[in-house]
């Protein structure tokens, strides 16, 4: 409906016109001109082949090099994506398309702000206890692990050859080191600095509503083309608003089952785990390992009780398990479509590409990439290997 509307539109402003182009049917070649033209098609598709790669390899480079700048602009996009229907329904409803674009960019940016100003102390405070809880956790782990006293043996021998190079008066170069503070802060800023732009960038192009869309039909000579465009544009929209405000409810609830949980066991920090839950299961495989890896070491320094101290890990691992493999599939499965292994090489590639921020973005940037292929012919292959399997195949 929303694309008859739009283009209803552009038709009257003179945008999209009433017929496609005349085919224009050429003479039957002659045999020899028919060779000829083939072996010319063989070279050509050859070389398109070679420039293709050499334009990924040339893309893959600029994605990595080019991180400060090219991801706050994929997660403007992503939020303006994201939120569209959202602004559309607002717009029809009677509201200005600024109104409704700054309303709910204002309502995100100040929950995010709020969340940040909120946690910051006892983020500082957790980060400057990390390397007295790593030496707890060593201490209570020393009597499990042989190695670990052979390692203290080497450490206190280049700490002896340490001192006898300062007592015998050599020259030595110290390299000091950023502290976890210090480092955690510098990644605080950066980000902060990420997200303003993203939510600006959003801000504009929701703002600017059916301009953008208007610019971007202008480009396509038919009606036809400017259908498929603009259909695909609304597919790709809907589709990544469903996939994250859908995954961002169920990682709520885990983040709810999980504080609950740790609060019940007397976990320090009950809320800080469930906000830590709800943001790690955005990454896919992961992160429900990473969560159940990081409750077990602050559970094991916490506790006198080894027994005691498992039952936080294994109910993070529990109710992790239980998301992942009940609840999102039920509710996500037919809605996002796409292969395990495509979800694993996208989460390796843009964690190794931006960290963190990569492995966030990674299966919402798939399942833009899967709605871009659907409705393009020519990535119908790349649509078939992003695509799940079915449950039995075809005879």
């Amino acid at each position: 409906m929303d694309a008859r509307l739009e283009l209803s539109e552009a038709a009257a402003e003179g945008l999209v016109g009433t017929v496609d182009e005349p085919a224009v049917v050429d003479a039957a070649p002659s045999p020899q001109a028919g060779a000829a033209h083939d072996a010319r098609a063989v070279e050509i598709a050859g070389l398109r082949r070679v420039v293709a790669a050499i334009l990924v390899l040339h893309l893959i480079a600029a994605i990595y090099f080019a991180k400060d700048l090219i991801l706050p602009l994929v997660l403007g996009v992503l939020l303006a994506l994201t939120f569209s229907p959202q602004v559309r329904a607002t717009v029809r409803a009677g509201a200005p398309t600024a109104l409704a674009a700054g309303t709910c960019v204002c309502l995100l940016g100040g929950g995010a702000v709020a969340l940040i100003f909120s946690l910051s102390d006892r983020v500082s405070e957790l980060a400057a206890e990390a390397p007295r809880l790593g030496f707890l956790l060593r201490q209570k782990l020393a009597q499990l692990s042989a190695s670990v006293e052979a390692v203290k043996n080497a450490s206190e021998e280049v700490e002896k050859i340490a001192d006898a190079a300062l007592s015998s008066g050599e020259p030595t170069v110290v390299v000091a080191q950023p502290g976890m503070l210090g480092a955690a802060i510098g990644n605080l800023a950066g980000g902060a600095t990420t997200l303003a732009v993203a939510f600006i960038l959003a801000l504009f192009i929701l703002a600017a509503g059916r301009g953008v869309h208007a610019k971007l039909l202008r480009a396509f000579p038919t009606f036809r083309e400017k259908r498929n465009v603009l259909e695909t544009v609304y597919e790709i929209e809907i589709r990544i608003s469903r996939y994250l405000f859908t995954i961002t409810l169920i990682n709520a609830g885990l983040g709810v089952a999980i504080f609950l949980a740790f609060f019940a066991v007397g976990m320090p920090y009950a809320y800080l785990w469930g906000i830590g839950a709800f943001l790690l299961n955005f990454i896919p495989f992961i992160g429900t390992a990473i969560g159940t890896a990081t409750a077990a070491a602050v559970s094991i320094v916490t506790f006198d009780s080894i027994g005691y101290a498992l039952l936080a890990p294994l109910a993070y691992l529990a109710l992790g398990s239980l998301e992942g493999q009940v609840v999102t599939p039920s509710i996500l499965g037919r809605r996002l479509e796409l292969s395990a292994i495509s979800v694993l090489v996208s989460l390796i590639f843009w964690t190794w590409a931006w960290g963190v921020a990569g492995a966030l973005l990674a299966v919402p940037l798939l399942v833009l990439v899967k709605a871009v292929a659907d409705r393009i012919d020519a990535l119908q292959t790349l649509s078939l290997l992003l695509s799940a399997e079915p449950a039995s195949p075809d005879p």
